[in-house]
């Protein structure tokens, strides 16, 4: 059945069938398009548009076919055009007459982005669901390694020491705003444009505020035009969950990098790793390497959105019909990552021994080293800093660390140095003396991990 056939004097060619077709990506929108007829139909019969008896009969069949869908026994046609042009066309040869009578004062255009509207809804609820679960995993583990010395890094070169738990808290931070911009999209999107039509409203007497109401919208959009062109929030959604698979790639990159023999900080469980078909003793990373490749697929999805809305004159194109593709598909993939990487994280073990030691190496201590004349001996930083960058390289000629260096040497140097300097270094002491807010400090961690724990349970 074509909606639009009374124009036309021939049947579209097979060619225009195919490609005009969207049925195979919007036919997961059965239950929400289902659920916005009957919202349309209660609406139409309280208004007196149609009888109240025919808005009743449209609903009980619509729940039908809702019903027929989801149990089998009514399978959705690969053939027809869209799946409202299904659901109609069902509906029509159920009741009959009674069943045209249900687009009256509707178009597919404000139809569809009801549809999209409807479905995108719940599945930021489900991504932030999974997304607090990772937050609240990470920090547990935060938790539980508060004091897990570890080398931090710049350029991926060991720079300071911090906390195994320090770290992991970073990422609960941009996870957090994640969360939070996708419940700022969420909420920008919560207006039903259902009654915009094509483009310019209609003359029926139609109710807004009452369809709203009944889909759990927070009220009608403002303009027929922007109801049924906005296509903002698929980007802004798109975006969010870009964003998101950054996070998650960088957070991978590392885990990849830790289950190393160069780093062995960590190693993940053999559930959740692959082998090699030629070298029986590997172990590989496989889930987080394509967690970090499927975020470039993400950000495809993004670019097509912008792209395809950047040129488009109001209102509907249909041009337009990409955008479900593209939204459905980063919402899909940022699902399917969040799925095995919650439990690899829950499951890994942490080699705190091997940490420590990376840790010892790098002088990653030598801040700490200057800051000890600063404090002490009243060495002005810059000097303190010169200072201790001739013992790093001292210790580099020797073969040593700082804390294995004899006194004597520091003093060749500085002779303000006395015995206090091995106390000064001490990893232990260099993170535990970092208590400025937002630093790495075990107490710190510790206050952190439990504020983010706290703070999960409320979003």
């Amino acid at each position: 059945m074509k909606l639009w056939k009374g124009r036309f004097s021939k049947e579209a060619a097979p060619e225009t069938n195919d490609f005009n077709s969207s049925i195979s990506f919007d036919s997961r929108m059965f239950k929400e398009d289902i659920e916005g007829s009957i919202a349309h139909a209660t609406m139409l019969g309280r208004q007196g548009i149609i009888e109240l008896a025919e808005s009743e009969k449209i609903i009980a069949e619509l729940k039908k076919i809702k019903q027929d869908i989801i149990d089998g026994t009514l399978t959705i046609d690969p053939d027809a055009e869209d799946i409202h042009t299904f659901i109609e066309g069902e509906l029509t040869e159920r009741i009959g007459q009674t069943g045209k009578r249900l687009h009256t004062a509707r178009s597919r255009n404000d139809q569809v982005a009801l549809d999209i509207r409807l479905t995108l809804k719940p599945e930021i609820d489900g991504l932030v669901s999974q997304l607090k679960d990772l937050v609240a995993m990470l920090a547990s583990k935060a938790e539980e390694y508060y004091d897990t010395v570890m080398p931090g890094y710049t350029h991926l070169q060991r720079a300071q020491p911090v906390t195994f738990g320090h770290h992991l808290l970073a990422y609960c931070e941009m996870l957090l705003r994640d969360i939070d911009r996708l419940k700022d999209a969420k909420d920008r999107m919560d207006f039903c444009p259902l009654g915009s039509g094509a483009l310019a409203g209609t003359t029926y007497p139609l109710d807004r505020e009452l369809t709203a109401s009944l889909l759990g919208f927070k009220g009608p959009t403002q303009n027929s035009l922007d109801g049924v062109s906005d296509r903002d929030f698929c980007a802004e959604i798109a975006f969010a969950v870009s964003l998101t698979m950054v996070h998650l790639s960088r957070f991978c990159e590392e885990l990849v990098m830790w289950c190393s023999w160069e780093f062995k900080f960590i190693e993940l469980d053999d559930a959740f790793s692959t082998g090699s078909s030629i070298m029986p003793q590997k172990k590989n990373p496989d889930l987080a390497e394509l967690i970090r490749g499927k975020s470039g697929r993400v950000f495809g999805d993004l670019m097509a959105l912008l792209t395809m809305m950047k040129g488009l004159p109001l209102a509907y194109n249909k041009d337009m019909q990409e955008d479900k593709e593209a939204v459905f598909d980063a919402v899909d993939t940022l699902k399917l990552c969040l799925t095995p990487l919650i439990p690899m994280v829950g499951t890994m073990t942490v080699l705190k021994k091997n940490m420590r030691k990376a840790a010892a190496g790098g002088f990653i201590n030598a801040t700490d080293c200057a800051d000890y004349l600063v404090a002490n001996k009243n060495v002005p930083f810059r000097d303190a800093y010169k200072i201790t960058g001739e013992l790093v390289a001292l210790c580099i000629e020797k073969g040593l660390t700082l804390e294995e260096l004899p006194l004597e040497e520091y003093q060749k140097i500085c002779p303000e140095f006395d015995e206090g300097v091995f106390t000064a270094i001490n990893l232990e002491k260099c993170v535990n003396d970092r208590t400025v807010l937002g630093g790495p400090a075990p107490k710190n961690v510790m206050a952190q991990a439990k504020r983010v724990q706290d703070l999960v349970k409320t979003l």
